[in-house]
């Protein structure tokens, strides 16, 4: 009589082990006396396993896999699975792709109908899948436990936010539990297979069954009628198992909900490509397995042939039934017997009893597990290392002890240390002179000046002081000069040595002044364009398509900080915008340098290397994006829509679906984050005024003639008056803090495809905005998506199709500010001013401003002084210097101040222009008409200089200039 049993997992035989000793829980077996006697006894049973070599040789150690499947339940379950009544048996089963034609098939019995109540407890320990030979406490597998998640991360279809509510009500209510786990060894042929199988058709079908637990022996049926009805099976339903995951490198593990459907033959040969069922074929062993005896034990010999028999006679009845079909395969019209009706409409039936699974909204838990990743995945210090390999990283700067100012510094000092040396000595002469005293002649200064050098030089104490200021005079001709190699000629020494003189006397005073007075004056502060005002400019010249310009002042805000990541980024994004993929991948690539753990120059050196068509180490920069930063919705984004570029669709599929779960994450903790503070934020219900037009008033009704363009435009960028882009970029990764825009691009993006179309035009990449855009069209067309693509359009000077998208946008969303500043910058480059006006106005009359207000301010000046508003074009030019200054706003205040004859005014406004750039011909031109109309007669003829030097091109001021000069008689050097 059996008195225990113990269960030991023999799995580190098949991971390479070749011994192991454990000590296995000892369990009573229901039979055992020792249970009644020892109910609460806790017993051990060590046990050593011992092979003579390895189970698997190197080879199939490293190659191949082991596979498991565990099916935790199925939850939802038809109202027709009730507890009472005659016991069924409720299997599962799938099959494993293997070498060869045959594949393998897993197998889950003996599922437990369980009523509604308490959620299934976690974590909860895994089972063996031998009920039927194992005391019930041995059922479960050591050290494996099914531990659940948020379902937000897992693989199945059921995943979604909207889908938490049915899963929470779903798992407490009626459902059928395995828990079970079966476990499979691929070989490495088997492993090829399962890649070939995983990709060839990325649906594994899992069905599910009921079957008679138990047989009606007693009743008066033939033994035929008998079998055929222990085989029977009802509530035929399957689940598609997505596999396509475990094709993603570094992916081991699936686990997730999947709905189940009926089953239909052509339905399952569709998605999986399977002709056959596996529960038809497996039925006679489910319901003769199904017979042994439940008690725990060895089974006998008998028991053991029986199901064997019964296979035999099922597959020659099955050899039978297949041969019959051949035959009569061949015969086009046949008339069905009664026999074949009948079975016609069982099949019927039981696919009634399978639509109630869809019905019902049943779905099974399944995880699936490989012991190694399918696709290997490069880790992080490759990724690391590839990266330096493409791109070194700078060498640290030398550390410099001195400089040129410490070198000046002691020079200073030793001047100061004679000086007061020489007077010590001054002093011991001709002793202190009281103020008393009066002052000394001339005659008696000079006479003590040649006592004193004649005292210096013979005591020697002139060379002394002459060595000791040596040293200090040589590090400032090599830090201050950087002269340390011999002269060519003696004419550049003779040079070097009258400069180098002027500079130490020089020094030398400073030195004296700082030491005979305690207060020295303070510096002239000098004026310094910042890195920001920098960036302002060079947009406003890449609008104006100014690029020369615009080059020099991004060369400029590099040389203020060489070491700064964003000005390269966006010195590059500029040449992008130039279509110089070289020079900006050269860009891209020393901001890597500077920082090789930056997100967004990898994923702009990746973008780079697509457009170069270098699409390896593309591939590298983009997943080493993705490791850097894992939480990164745009990159994610840009990974699948490279992918997808290469026709990879499984990794883009993957990374899409990161990206879409790291947004929803990102906005769960935005909504945690508001209603933490106090409720969700309220959203500004009227933007708007009263006098906003319906969308039918948005669009002119067709361009108007002479559509030349003198500006084109290039919005790409967030509001202008916003600080440099790098803190706008980090501050699109973060929760704002006040109430968000309502629309617009500078409103949160729902989906990840706006979130990369926003990082995209941001660096003028517009390859990979057009791809992402064509993802957003299938997700459904919003307003933010036609703007983006109107802004691509705009880029282009494609004005017909701009205007299309235009109207879609209004025609979603017509109170939209950067519908109207769009539309506005559309008529201002088609020359179509009263529209333009109209636009501008609209857009600055809303509560919420536009996303680039500076441009909508400068435009809107300008309407105003070509139509003579001046008033007006004052204070919107006004409003634009208080929102952002730049040369060009203070420009038009100064001409509108001009044309108002407010002189002062003007010349503040221009003197502020002149000096935030002195290259502008305009300025200097209208300087030069103020200085005329001052009579200053030589600062008028500088400021037309410096104009005609500049090249000043509009033909109408510089007539009016020359006619005021000729009125006045001066001011034109050339009269």
């Amino acid at each position: 009589m059996p008195l225990g049993q113990a269960v030991v997992d023999l799995l580190p035989l098949l991971q390479g082990q070749c011994s192991f000793t454990v000590l296995a829980p000892l369990y009573a077996v229901p039979t055992s006396p020792s249970e009644s006697l020892h109910p609460e006894a806790k017993h051990g049973l060590e046990v050593t396993v011992r092979t003579e070599k390895p189970l698997l040789s190197a080879s199939q150690l490293s190659n191949g896999n082991l596979l498991s499947v565990t099916l935790e339940a199925a939850y939802s379950v038809p109202d027709a699975f009730v507890p009472t009544g005659p016991p069924q048996n409720y299997v599962a089963c799938l099959q494993v792709p293997a070498a060869g034609e045959k594949e393998v098939p897993l197998l889950f019995k003996n599922g437990i109908l369980k009523p509604g109540g308490e959620k299934e407890s976690l974590p909860r320990p895994k089972k063996w899948s031998l009920a039927n030979i194992m005391a019930p406490g041995a059922l479960n597998i050591p050290n494996s436990f099914i531990f659940g998640g948020p379902y937000e991360d897992e693989d199945g279809e059921l995943n979604k936010t909207e889908d938490r509510e049915f899963r929470i009500q779903a798992e407490s209510m009626k459902r059928i539990v395995w828990d079970t786990e079966r476990r499979c060894y691929l070989d490495p042929a088997a492993v090829l297979v399962l890649q070939k199988r995983i990709a060839e058709c990325r649906y594994w079908p899992v069905e599910v069954c009921r079957m008679p637990a138990v047989s009606s022996s007693k009743g008066k049926s033939s033994k035929a009628d008998k079998g055929d009805e222990d085989r029977q099976i009802f509530f035929h339903g399957v689940a598609y198992v997505n596999m396509v995951p475990l094709l993603c490198p570094g992916v081991k593990r699936i686990r997730g909900a999947f709905r189940v459907f009926a089953y239909q033959d052509s339905e399952v040969l569709e998605k999986t490509k399977k002709q056959q069922s596996i529960l038809r074929d497996l039925r006679p062993q489910v319901s003769l397995t199904k017979e042994r005896p439940c008690t725990p034990g060895i089974s006998s010999p008998l028991s053991r042939a029986v199901p064997s028999k019964a296979q035999r006679e099922e597959k020659e009845k099955s050899t039978r039934e297949k041969e019959f079909n051949r035959r009569t395969s061949y015969a086009p019209k046949i008339q069905l017997s009664d026999a074949a009706l009948e079975g016609e409409n069982t099949e019927k039936s039981l696919s009634l009893d399978g639509q109630q699974y869809a019905e019902a909204g049943t779905f099974l838990v399944v995880e699936i597990k490989l012991d190694k990743a399918l696709v290997p995945k490069r880790l992080r210090e490759e990724l690391t290392k590839r990266v330096k390999e493409m791109i070194p990283p700078r060498p640290p700067l030398p550390p410099r002890t001195e400089g040129a100012k410490k070198a000046v510094e002691d020079y200073h000092n030793h001047v100061t240390s004679i000086a007061v040396a020489i007077l010590s000595e001054y002093h011991d002469l001709f002793g202190k002179q009281l103020p008393d005293q009066g002052a000394i002649d001339h005659q008696t200064l000079e006479e003590q000046k040649r006592v004193l050098n004649f005292e210096l030089n013979s005591s020697g104490k002139y060379f002394a002081f002459k060595e000791q200021l040596k040293y200090a005079v040589v590090k400032i001709v090599r830090e201050k000069y950087l002269k340390t190699t011999a002269f060519e000629t003696q004419e550049q020494f003779q040079a070097f040595l009258s400069e180098l003189y002027v500079y130490l006397v020089d020094q030398m005073h400073v030195a004296l002044n700082q030491l005979l007075h305690e207060e020295a004056a303070s510096p002239v502060p000098l004026t310094r364009v910042t890195a920001e005002q920098l960036w302002l400019f060079a947009h406003e010249a890449e609008v104006n398509k100014d690029y020369k310009l615009a080059a020099l002042y991004h060369q400029q805000r590099i040389a203020q900080d060489k070491h700064n990541t964003q000005y390269w980024l966006d010195y590059g994004a500029f040449c992008l915008l130039l279509e110089d993929t070289t020079k900006a991948q050269e860009c891209f690539r020393e901001a890597l340098s500077l920082d090789p753990r930056h997100v967004r120059s990898l994923l702009l050196c990746g973008i780079v290397a697509v457009v170069l068509q270098h699409y390896e180490e593309a591939e590298i920069f983009f997943e080493d994006a993705c490791c850097l930063e894992p939480s990164s919705v745009v990159a994610w984004t840009l990974s699948g829509l490279f992918y997808e570029l290469q026709n990879n669709n499984i990794q883009a599929e993957m990374a899409f679906r990161e990206a879409k779960k790291q947004l929803q994450a990102q906005l769960a903790k935005e909504r945690s984050i508001s209603e933490g503070k106090g409720g969700k934020k309220q959203i500004a219900a009227a933007y708007v005024r009263s006098t906003s037009p319906g969308p039918e008033q948005l669009l002119p009704e067709g361009p108007p003639d002479g559509s030349a363009s003198r500006l084109p435009e290039a919005v790409e960028e967030p509001a202008l008056a916003c600080p440099a882009p790098e803190e706008e970029a980090l501050a699109s990764e973060a929760a704002p803090e006040g109430p968000p825009p309502i629309s617009g691009l500078s409103q949160p993006s729902s989906t990840i495809f706006m979130k990369a179309v926003e990082f995209l035009m941001k660096f003028n990449a517009i390859q990979f905005v057009h791809m992402a855009l064509a993802h957003e069209l299938l997700e459904g067309p919003s307003c933010a998506y036609y703007l983006a693509l109107a802004r691509t359009y705009l880029l282009k000077e494609e004005f017909s199709k701009c205007e299309e998208c235009l109207c879609e946008a209004a025609r979603i969303d017509f109170m939209n500010p950067d519908v109207w500043a769009l539309k506005g910058h559309l008529c201002y480059l088609k020359r179509d001013l009263a529209g333009a006006k109209e636009c501008y106005e609209r857009t600055i009359s809303f509560v919420v401003d536009a996303a680039d207000m500076h441009f909508v301010y400068l435009r809107l000046g300008s309407v105003y002084l070509e139509e003579k508003e001046y008033g007006k074009a004052k204070q919107t030019y006004l409003q634009a210097c208080k929102n952002s200054a730049s040369c060009l706003t203070w420009l038009g205040v100064g001409i509108a101040c001009y044309r108002l004859e407010e002189m002062g005014e003007a010349e503040d406004a221009l003197s502020e222009a002149n000096a935030l750039n002195n290259s502008n011909a305009e300025v200097w031109a209208y300087l030069a008409l103020i200085c005329l109309h001052g009579g200053r007669q030589l600062e008028a003829e500088q400021c037309y200089k410096y104009a005609v030097k500049l090249g000043l091109r509009p033909a109408a001021l510089l007539q009016e200039l020359r006619a005021a000069q000729q009125r006045f008689g001066f001011g034109n050097p050339a009269f």
